[in-house]
């Protein structure tokens, strides 16, 4: 979790948020270490056990220098791809770490110009930049564990190693990311329409 943290920490120095949609999260909390509104949705009877202990995530929390007063932990146990119960266009940032393909299922809660937080697991990072919804703005790469999130250069990322014909279906089908030349931690992509 503290990992996460840190990641979590440069994305919120980079990108304002203040509601934050976390699908596939399983038992990771450390979102709400660092935004004081998240949302988790996963299917997982593990994870609905966990987050259904509200002391034991209030103490997480607490032990995290976050206030469970203030920091509201929102767990809807579904299927994401089966719709999500929230309004649309309610969310700040969408967070897709290992998930699935979740910025094709879940873009209608975020807002334009809200941001979506995706790794090149499944094909998610490949599934946003063929949607014109959305826009590259940023990738993190990690040094020595610190992460920071570089908006400069991001024409030299998103080329894949190989010369392959990514599309929707591609990536719906076989579910794997794509190999790029460069290959950042995680992208920020922001919903431009």
């Amino acid at each position: 979790m503290g990992d996460r943290q840190r990641l979590f920490r440069a994305v919120a120095e980079a990108v304002p948020a203040e509601t934050v949609l976390y699908p596939g999260s399983y038992v990771d909390v450390a979102p709400s270490f660092v935004w004081a509104g998240v949302t988790y949705v996963d299917v997982d009877k593990r994870a609905m056990q966990f987050f259904g202990d509200r002391e034991g995530v209030d103490e997480l929390l607490a032990e995290h220098g976050a206030d469970p007063d203030v920091h509201v932990v929102r767990f809807i146990h579904a299927d994401y791809t089966d719709g999500v119960d929230l309004a649309a266009s309610s969310v700040d940032l969408l967070i897709s770490l290992y998930a699935g393909l979740i910025a094709e299922h879940c873009i209608h809660h975020l807002r334009v110009g809200g941001h979506l937080l995706v790794n090149s697991s499944h094909g998610d990072v490949a599934m946003a930049s063929l949607d014109p919804r959305y826009r590259l703005s940023g990738v993190v790469v990690s040094n020595g564990g610190r992460y920071s999130v570089k908006t400069n250069e991001l024409d030299t990322y998103l080329v894949p190693k190989r010369d392959i014909d990514i599309t929707v279906d591609l990536l719906r089908e076989t579910g794997r990311g794509v190999a790029y030349t460069k290959s950042p931690f995680a992208y920020l992509f922001e919903r431009v329409a």
